[in-house]
């Protein structure tokens, strides 16, 4: 096995041991009989890996030797750990956070992991506080939420999603233990739609945070298949954001942990998420070797077989995955068709991800005329979506066009872009500025209209 290269040592050991299947009790054992002393409990492992203490260089021989792994590999991965200290600021706090929590649920799928005080605090920034009337978010207005998702982006929907959470968060903290076992699902798939569209809205630690409290709830709720989500979604996330090795944990750890109750839906999803992740961080073989088998299980999938939440998966989507991970691992010839078809007849943010693919793997293959022409619908695309995902490889794709900037159809998707910059989201979805309502935290923000950026200016909701 060729080693990963993380940037911090927790992230590294908790990879280098899910590669070899095993748990951190199993690790605990495996490092005491190299020692020959029984001083590392699983706890001692959980610590590592949520960087809250860096082994010394003793054991990092020994956790090397078990492992299999370069010690020097692991001495540079402790040197960047002890500089970057117990937990970053901001989104590595969240991200550490939900890798240790990933450890957790792994080990045991059905360990309740969630605490009814923690509800409050987890539930993301920005949502109404504590005395906002109404009960949690039911099934009818969860599939509204969805169906919304469809039509527009995050940048216009993530207000709405962070008050449905708060509500499903707070209505939990108060309930009995039946009402309790009802309520669970709804946080957990409340809170993957939550992150799901924070992430879309270019606020990564909002996503983070709710993908953390979906995955305590789906395990408090005995479903591993939903949890597998909620973890799969959030790789999708740390791989637009730039981490592919989180990304790529995170996926592993999402198959790992459901795929013996998730149908065959789910587990192409989470096949497709550790091909995309293994594909970006360069890992060609493992991109491969996901692709293969995400495209048998596929062919297994049932119409109308999969949970509600996977509503949107189909052929294809399906199909659209596999050549945005082509795309990745350099082989753009097979993935233009399927990209191609992912496109037609799509909703906009749809064909402005994909569209974003197809330029690019239009580009690899030299035909920069078509890749700019592609990469202008697809911008357009994502104005109308109101989606920082869509956007923001459109806007990396400038860089790759550099090459080629003397071409007139590269001068012209330059200047489109910087038409369109004022119009994308960028960054964070905040209320808009106006005094909170009494007894409140913050005010809540109405999702029609108008939406306020950072950086000033609105933009018009769009309309479909």
């Amino acid at each position: 096995m060729t080693p990963p290269d993380p940037r911090l040592l927790g992230p590294l050991i908790a990879q280098l041991r899910l590669a070899r299947g095993w748990s951190q009790q199993r690790l605990a054992a495996e490092l005491c009989a190299a020692s020959g002393a029984a001083t590392v409990t699983r706890h001692e492992i959980s610590r590592w890996e949520r960087q809250a203490r860096v082994p010394g260089d003793r054991w990092l021989r020994r956790l090397a030797l078990v492992l299999d792994a370069p010690a020097g590999l692991l001495v540079e991965a402790a040197g960047r750990s002890r500089h970057h200290g117990p937990v970053g600021a901001g989104g590595s706090r969240s991200r550490s956070a939900l890798l240790a929590l990933a450890q957790r649920w792994v080990a045991d799928p059905y360990a309740p992991l969630l605490v009814a005080p923690a509800a409050h605090r987890s539930a993301p920034a920005g949502a109404p506080g504590r005395s906002d009337p109404g009960g949690p978010a039911g099934p009818g207005e969860l599939a509204e939420l969805r169906r919304l998702d469809d039509l527009t982006g995050g940048a216009d929907l993530a207000l709405a999603a962070a008050y449905r959470l708060r509500r499903a968060a707070r209505a939990l903290a108060g309930a009995g233990p039946a009402e309790r076992r009802r309520l669970l699902p709804v946080l957990a798939e409340t809170a993957q739609l939550a992150g799901w569209l924070h992430a879309d809205a270019g606020d990564p630690t909002a996503g983070l945070d709710a993908y953390r409290l979906g995955l305590r709830a789906a395990a408090a709720a005995g479903d591993p298949a939903l949890a597998g989500h909620v973890l799969g979604s959030a790789s999708h996330l740390l791989a637009g954001a730039g981490d592919p090795e989180g990304a790529l944990l995170l996926a592993r750890t999402a198959y790992a942990g459901a795929r013996r109750s998730a149908g065959p839906g789910l587990r192409a999803l989470l096949l497709h998420r550790v091909a995309l992740a293994a594909a970006l961080g360069g890992r060609a073989r493992a991109a491969r070797q996901a692709l293969d088998a995400a495209r048998r299980t596929a062919g297994a999938v049932e119409p109308g077989a999969e949970p509600a939440w996977l509503y949107w998966l189909d052929d294809t989507e399906l199909a659209a995955m596999t050549g945005r991970a082509l795309v990745a691992l350099g082989r753009p010839r097979p993935a233009l068709p399927l990209l191609r078809a992912a496109r037609r007849g799509g909703r906009p943010r749809r064909t402005a991800v994909y569209g974003g693919w197809l330029a690019r793997g239009l580009l690899q293959l030299g035909e920069v005329e078509q890749a700019c022409a592609v990469a202008g619908a697809a911008l357009l695309d994502a104005v109308r979506a109101g989606s920082a995902r869509a956007a923001t490889p459109l806007v990396e794709l400038e860089r790759r066009l550099a090459a080629h900037r003397t071409e007139p159809a590269v001068r012209r998707y330059a200047a489109l872009l910087a038409d369109a910059r004022g119009f994308l989201p960028r960054g964070p979805v905040t209320a808009p500025s106006r005094p909170p309502a009494p007894g409140r935290r913050g005010g809540t923000a109405g999702v029609a209209g108008a939406t306020r950026r950072p950086g000033g200016g609105t933009r018009p909701t769009p309309t479909g």
